[in-house]
């Protein structure tokens, strides 16, 4: 049994208690090295009520769950999930407390571009992410090459122990989604429940996943354009909005759009299209549309070519005064290991990008998904935790939630995993925008207060309608 956890009053919020959980760095050696897992808890408001713990994951992958439970499990959940659960949140380990992936930041801001032109471009791309790999792996230490989910997994199950659980329930949000489905897998009879929102589906190949991630980004562009033209307050009501998107790219292509935060320098067409996406998240459409609309009020800079012609903005450099040489990067260290996404020459790569372009020519692909992808170049075949379809044969019904605009995991991925698991998974679509999906109406969050709490479960073939968006 592993050790108790010793809990004490957080530092950012006495009424949570922080603790960590001390656990083996590869569990193929139980014995060897270790790291301590950083966790937070919120006990039940009404320990009358209590049903258990509600063990959480926000995402990412690289969000800490700590910080979700001691700064945003008070707003996020409503008082009746709270009054009955102890809401535990861990940092997965190479995140945030948990022994965090380091990297030179020096070498970060020499990242190249995502959008190599040529196998030279490519070869750099690769070379470099070879370097700062082994960079990463030095500053962080063992737990490096174990940063899978499929590790993660077991802590999680390590610490359920620890919690002195038999069972526990389970809120897995993005990529937390990811945790959740394969602790089902490995672990079903050790879940009472689980509700997991804007899922991942871990069984795609390289080309759909970055084409149908794609897809989805340039679905939520053309909601926002709905919205635009069917909403009178909207800064680009009564416009083109496509025709004045277009327009903006092709100008910060030119080197003519600056940036508002900093005028003396221009934005990317990459900068603005992440601007949007991360928008579309909300969705945020108002704060979208008044942004996009000073932007297209600018008057035509001087042409100034960007430094980088591939379209990313390149990362502040640090000052000669900064105090710390290394910055917390655990993405990559993460989806490296999860995914077998490694384009062998430029020819491959750019059939990649081709194709993810065509399925989002208005958001010219997907700026995250494709930095994902392009950050993997270079590193090693073999992966701890590969795609693999999801084969659930010993759990509760689990409840899945999916937003059928959410701009960043396709909607097409919750009918996927739900077709892999229909014995075991329960999925209700929300039928608006956004990528959060609990909070979103009345319908979505009783639907998981509900089920968390008394283990009812929406009939078959239910929908949560759209909530009015802004």
């Amino acid at each position: 049994m592993p050790d108790a956890i010793e809990w004490r009053p957080c530092a950012q919020d006495a009424a949570a208690e922080c603790g960590t959980l001390r656990l083996p760095v590869d569990w193929a050696r139980p014995s060897g090295e270790t790291f301590d897992l950083a966790v937070a808890r919120r006990k039940a408001t009404d320990p009358d009520r209590r049903v258990g713990v509600l063990l959480v994951n926000p995402g990412g992958p690289g969000d800490s769950g700590v910080d979700f439970a001691v700064r945003r499990a008070t707003s996020h959940f409503s008082a009746g999930t709270r009054a009955k659960f102890d809401i535990v949140g861990f940092d997965p380990r190479g995140v945030g407390g948990s022994q965090p992936v380091k990297c030179s930041t020096e070498l970060l801001d020499k990242r190249p571009s995502a959008y190599p032109r040529n196998q030279a471009d490519f070869d750099q791309l690769a070379e470099y992410n070879r370097t700062l790999r082994e960079d990463c792996r030095r500053h962080t230490g063992p737990v490096f090459d174990h940063a899978d989910t499929l590790s993660v997994v077991r802590d999680m199950d390590a610490l359920r122990r620890s919690l002195g659980e038999k069972k526990i329930n389970y809120f897995g949000h993005s990529y937390g989604t990811l945790i959740g489905q394969q602790y089902a897998e490995e672990y079903g009879n050790r879940i009472r429940a689980m509700a997991l929102t804007a899922n991942i589906d871990h069984s795609l190949g390289t080309r759909e996943f970055i084409t149908s991630s794609a897809a989805t980004a340039e679905d939520s562009f053309h909601q926002f354009v709905k919205w635009c033209e069917s909403t009178s307050s909207s800064a680009l009501h009564g416009r083109d909005v496509t025709a004045v998107w277009d327009g903006l790219l092709a100008r910060a292509d030119r080197g003519e759009i600056r940036d508002p935060e900093s005028p003396d320098q221009t934005l990317t067409a990459n900068d603005i299209t992440l601007f949007a996406f991360k928008a579309f998240y909300g969705p945020d459409w108002d704060e979208l549309a008044t942004y996009l609309a000073k932007l297209d009020a600018q008057e035509l800079a001087e042409s100034r070519q960007s430094q980088q012609t591939g379209g990313e903005q390149p990362r502040p450099a640090t000052s000669p005064g900064a105090q710390q040489p290394t910055t917390a990067e655990p993405f990559h260290a993460v989806f490296c290991q999860d995914w077998r996404f490694r384009p062998k020459d430029y020819r491959q790569y750019a059939a990649l990008t081709d194709a993810e372009f065509q399925a989002a020519p208005h958001m010219r692909g997907t700026p995250r998904v494709h930095a994902a992808v392009a950050g993997c170049v270079g590193w090693p075949e073999e992966v701890n935790n590969p795609q693999h379809r999801l084969r659930i044969t010993d759990a509760p019904k689990i409840l899945m939630l999916h937003s059928l605009h959410d701009p960043a995991n396709n909607y097409a991925w919750a009918t996927n995993i739900h077709r892999q698991t229909r014995e075991t998974t329960v999925l209700l679509p929300y039928e608006g925008a956004g990528h959060s999906v609990y909070g979103r109406s009345d319908c979505t969050r009783y639907a998981v207060d509900d089920y968390l709490a008394e283990l009812n479960l929406p009939s078959p073939g239910s929908r949560c309608a759209p909530a009015a968006e802004k």
